[in-house]
């Protein structure tokens, strides 16, 4: 029986991760900033799917809750066959309208959790010569749009890198780049999304299922849906400052309120 570590795991992305992976026979450690939840979570899955669900408490936005992660993943006692880095967040207001406090805490969370959580996990599954860590991206990595977008198109780029890198260690690496999910993730930012047609909603458990294939595929970027394979594709023919100026519209449309 092998284990996934998850970060993020009580909602979400990150929660249908933990339900996919537990219902496929996995063991799985949950993290999270509140205990509360994870709790709840971990018992309901192993309940339900006889696996083991431990917690681990950690908030990312912090060296401490990064530290801690980063010492369960090289346990090598315990190793931890796949890592799913998906802890994340949105903010509310445009660049120079958000704290500069928090901006930087979004590039802890979504580009040095990345990096340090990967670097502790991959040596570990190195050595075992099997293993594999999906990194949570957004299609928003490819349009430009603020420190959202750029911090997720650090994660694409690190990602298919370090994948490069490991080619033939029998590690892989993939990141997963979503649309629009119907998660708690716009809510949480304060985000209006009543006028994004029905059409570009994705759901969770499709996202992980379709993640979950591009990486047994040995795909190192799994965009999940077809509707934003053709989108992201036609992105490439619109001229730069085209594209950023459609961007920059969408984003007030169904960005921050």
């Amino acid at each position: 029986m092998t284990t996934a570590l998850i970060t993020g795991a009580t909602a979400g992305i990150g929660a249908a991760f933990a339900r996919r992976l537990a219902h496929d026979g996995h063991d799985v450690v949950l993290v999270a900033r509140s205990a509360e939840r994870l709790r709840e979570h971990a018992t309901e899955l192993h309940d339900r799917h006889g696996v083991e669900a431990s917690v681990l408490t950690a908030d990312l936005s912090r060296e401490e809750g990064i530290a801690a992660v980063e010492e369960r993943l090289g346990d090598r006692a315990r190793p931890v066959d796949l890592l799913v880095n998906n802890a994340g967040f949105g903010l509310q207001g445009r660049y120079l309208e958000v704290p500069l406090a928090d901006e930087l805490t979004m590039l802890r969370v979504h580009c040095e959790a990345v990096l340090r959580l990967t670097t502790a996990a991959v040596p570990v599954m190195r050595e075992r010569r099997r293993g594999g860590v999906v990194n949570v991206a957004s299609v928003a990595a490819f349009v430009p749009r603020g420190t959202y977008g750029a911090s997720k198109a650090w994660v694409v780029q690190f990602t298919q890198g370090v994948a490069r890198d490991m080619g033939g260690t029998g590690v892989r690496l993939m990141v997963l780049c979503p649309g629009f999910v119907r998660t708690e993730f716009h809510q949480r930012a304060g985000m209006d999304t009543g006028g994004v047609p029905g059409w570009m909603w994705l759901d969770a458990d499709r996202v992980v299922d379709a993640g979950l294939r591009d990486l047994a595929r040995g795909k190192s970027l799994s965009l999940p849906d077809p509707r934003y394979k053709a989108l992201m594709g036609a992105a490439k023919l619109v001229p730069r400052g085209m594209l950023s100026r459609v961007s920059s519209t969408t984003g007030r449309r169904f960005g921050p309120k």
